[in-house]
């Protein structure tokens, strides 16, 4: 690793670890095919109804689990090997995707099929992710705990840009049936990667407590962290009424611009383009201006920024706007995550880390869907910049009753 010479700013020390470096690769690899499925389905959803409430519905659907299931989910990721735990739920997203793969090629796809199948491999991911970031975790030394996050956020959003290029590609070469395909391959790259790292043994005291008992403690810690509870809250906040844009990306192209496939494949990709920018970047800001003051920035911008991009009179402006949009989400959702899990110790990480999914995908589910239902009946423009507005106002307000939730000195352990 030292020979690439990478790991000059701070944002990219994580690759200095060997572990984290092929998880990533992995990651990176699965989240190309995830992103080429999510394009094609989005697209497939959208011109098959016609309607935004069914695509934001159908992404809704896959992020409802993690209301009920993250709490369990990062209580099992503290009792077991969190390397074999997370194989096994990249096994059970793999067969799903199979699944699809096989009804499209047959003809029997359908808009409740895609439904049902974006309900399991939700429950899947919302009980593997919080066993996947606490093993990140384990991967660095807490000094790269926020490198490792902003890292897996960029390539995550890697996967953004060049996955629906390639959907692009195959949706116009040979159609769904082959995207879905690609999707199902990719799983493998994450199989392989966590054949390749091994992983501290576990705490014999968090096998012993009892899974209510660890769910009950997770929530405990962070209700009695003051810091850590105005991270869940602002997360919901950004989740209901920001983070739509992602899932309602397919409705602007198609139902704004009169586009297809191929518009809401750049859109996705600017976002994608946006977010690793802000990832290369992000911890050397940090470092710099301190973790809690770059929050208060990224919070109070990203109303603006996603109003500005609502408003977009053309696709090239869009383009742009999503672009700088991708960067502040960013910024924001990976600080406030590595944020909160900095605080507690390594071996309740990924119990603070699953009530972060459960606020991020129950306010996400909820927004998208309501955010989609309305845009039907007044104008997706006139929801979404009313709801950015609305983020902006209560975080103007926060700043003016708490100036100290954002320039505060940071106190994490991390």
């Amino acid at each position: 690793m030292r020979a690439l010479r990478l790991p000059q700013l701070s944002s990219l020390r994580a690759f200095e670890h060997p572990g984290y470096l092929a998880v990533w690769l992995g990651a990176l690899i699965s989240n190309i095919g995830t992103w080429m499925e999510t394009v094609s389905m989005g697209v497939y959803v959208t011109q098959e109804t016609g309607r935004a409430e069914w695509t934001g519905g159908i992404v809704a659907l896959s992020f409802l689990p993690s209301v009920v299931l993250s709490p369990l989910g990062g209580a099992l990721a503290d009792r077991f090997d969190r390397r074999a735990y997370v194989a096994v739920g990249i096994t059970l997203q793999l067969v799903l995707a199979a699944v699809l793969t096989v009804l499209a090629f047959t003809g029997k796809l359908s808009v409740p099929i895609v439904g049902v199948v974006s309900l399991l491999n939700g429950c899947a991911s919302t009980l593997t992710n919080p066993a996947f970031s606490a093993m990140l975790a384990e991967l660095v030394p807490p000094r790269d705990l926020h490198s490792a996050m902003s890292l897996n956020s960029a390539q995550f959003n890697l996967g953004r840009i060049v996955g629906p290029l390639f959907a692009a590609l195959v949706l116009q070469m040979g159609g769904a049936p082959w995207a879905l395909f690609v999707n199902t391959l990719s799983f493998v790259a994450v199989l392989v990667a966590l054949s390749r790292v091994r992983l501290p043994a576990r705490d014999a005291e968090a096998k012993k407590e009892t899974l209510w008992a660890g769910i009950t403690r997770g929530i405990s810690v962070a209700r009695g962290d003051e810091d850590i509870s105005l991270v869940l809250w602002g997360t919901l906040f950004v989740a209901a009424l920001v983070a739509p844009f992602i899932g309602l990306v397919p409705v602007f192209a198609i139902n704004v611009f009169g586009q297809g496939a191929a518009a809401t494949s750049l859109l996705v990709a600017c976002q994608g383009a946006g977010a690793v920018t802000a990832a290369v970047v992000v911890g050397t800001l940090a470092d710099a201006l301190g973790h809690r003051r770059l929050l208060g920035l990224a919070a109070t911008s990203i109303g603006v920024v996603s109003a500005l991009y609502w408003l977009s009179p053309t696709l090239t402006v869009a383009a742009a706007g999503i672009f700088v949009l991708g960067a502040n989400y960013l910024m924001l959702m990976s600080g406030l995550h590595a944020f909160a899990t900095s605080r507690v110790p390594r071996e309740l990480q990924a119990r603070v880390s699953s009530l972060y999914s459960m606020v991020l995908g129950g306010g996400y589910a909820a927004g998208v869907w309501a955010l989609g239902a309305l845009a039907d009946r007044v104008g997706v423009r006139f929801v979404t910049i009313s709801a950015s507005v609305l983020f902006l106002a209560l975080v103007v307000t926060l700043r003016l009753l708490s100036p100290r939730s954002f320039a505060g000195p940071q106190t994490s352990q991390g």
